[in-house]
């Protein structure tokens, strides 16, 4: 090992200026304010600054006068379900955070990219997994974040090399998914201008009728859900028959899992029937819903691409029936009055819908491959197995 691959040993606390964590009570919500980061939008290294809560001006000063996110930062989730995922602050934009901890890196010992990867490598999240106390909500504290020994490159100049080379993988990767953003958007948007703004093709030539949805295109009909699809509520699958398999297993929230069979030939459509609502999944490939969702058993007037987005348009949240834990009930949206539109527009909408589909699907796959490169060559490198030091490496301003 050459002295400039020399590996240290310190306590996280050593090589940061401060190691703390965000609020743990529920501030006021605002329809308009400072974004309010908790553990679940931290996903895949990326904080989610759409879909979280906001709080007021008041509220935001008094979280970050305890522990304020500033560009460089790690974000740590230590409480709960997500517990082990991490985030590199990218961004300058003031947020605040909730039941997530956070590391200031020293910049005088530790690089501030350098410190993420660090965190999200197999021996730290090991050990978060190792130190967590707590059965219903995992938790590990801060007492401990702040003693844990990590193992780091001497030399900065090493750190901003190792630092460069993952960060190309992880801007691929972005990259990537914002590209499937946009795919998604056009194929939403082809929905939206078909069947809601009726600009599909040859619309010129149609006129439009009166219908209980309002005006729709001439020969087009409206009829109740269940005209056009059937839902059907999910199966019981306990965990200890969950096998490793490559047959995707659905519950309320998304793919919990893998099977070694199919319960339901794809390609299909899921979506939540107790616990989390509103959700709606395209399947392409044979899958397993659980109990915890409603599937759709037959499509009568629409293919499995327009219920998708029918399914989606309905906005299935705002029929819950429970009180306690949030049901749908399929007997309560039957009945809704929906587009049903000619077989030869829906054939046409899904030859295009399924080349987006596809191009998304290889540019995921891509994904897969960048990532699981990426993992295999980080503890490598954070290790010193593989030595950077003597590489000609232009330092990423990226990676800082």
């Amino acid at each position: 090992m050459t002295e400039k691959n020399t590996i240290l040993e310190s306590t996280l606390d050593a090589v940061c200026t401060l190691v703390t964590d965000g609020t743990h009570d529920t501030p006021p919500v605002v329809d308009s304010g400072y974004p309010l980061i908790k553990a679940k939008e931290i996903v895949g290294g990326r904080i989610d600054f759409e879909s979280c809560a906001r709080i007021g001006e008041e509220e935001h000063f008094k979280v970050i006068a305890r522990s304020k996110p500033e560009r460089g930062d790690t974000l740590f989730a230590h409480i709960g379900a997500s517990l082990g995922e991490a985030a590199h602050v990218g961004t300058t934009r003031p947020f605040s955070i909730k039941n997530i901890a956070l590391f200031k890196p020293n910049p005088d010992i530790i690089y501030p990219r350098y410190l993420y990867f660090l965190v999200i490598g197999p021996v730290f999240q090991e050990m978060a997994k190792a130190a967590r106390t707590g059965s219903a909500q995992p938790f590990l504290s801060l007492g401990h974040l702040r003693g844990h020994k990590i193992r780091f490159h001497k030399d900065i100049t090493v750190q901003k090399k190792i630092a460069t080379i993952l960060s190309t993988y992880d801007d691929l990767i972005e990259n990537n998914e914002r590209r499937i953003k946009i795919l998604e958007e056009m194929a939403q948007n082809l929905y939206r201008e078909w069947f809601v703004n009726f600009r599909f093709p040859g619309h010129e030539k149609v006129k439009l009728v009166d219908s209980p949805l309002g005006k729709i295109p001439e020969g087009w009909d409206v009829g109740r859900l269940d005209d056009a699809l059937v839902l059907q509520r999910g199966f019981d699958l306990p965990k200890k028959q969950r096998r490793t398999g490559t047959i995707p297993i659905y519950a309320a929230t998304g793919i919990s899992g893998y099977h070694s069979e199919g319960k339901v030939k794809g390609p299909g459509v899921v979506t939540g029937r107790s616990g989390s609502l509103g959700e709606v999944t395209y399947v392409e490939s044979d899958f397993w819903p659980l109990n915890t969702t409603l599937w759709v058993k037959e499509f009568r007037r629409a293919t499995p691409l327009y219920s998708y987005y029918l399914l989606r348009k309905l906005g299935l949240k705002q029929y819950n029936s429970g009180v306690a834990v949030p049901t749908l009930n399929r007997n309560d949206i039957h009945g809704l009055n929906v587009l049903l539109p000619p077989r030869s527009v829906l054939s046409e909408f899904d030859s295009i819908v399924l080349n987006v589909f596809g191009q998304t699907r290889c540019i995921c796959k891509k994904n897969r491959s960048l990532r699981e490169t990426r993992d295999l060559l980080l503890p490598k490198l954070i290790s010193g197995e593989v030595d950077v030091s003597e590489l000609d490496i232009e330092i990423s301003e990226v990676a800082a």
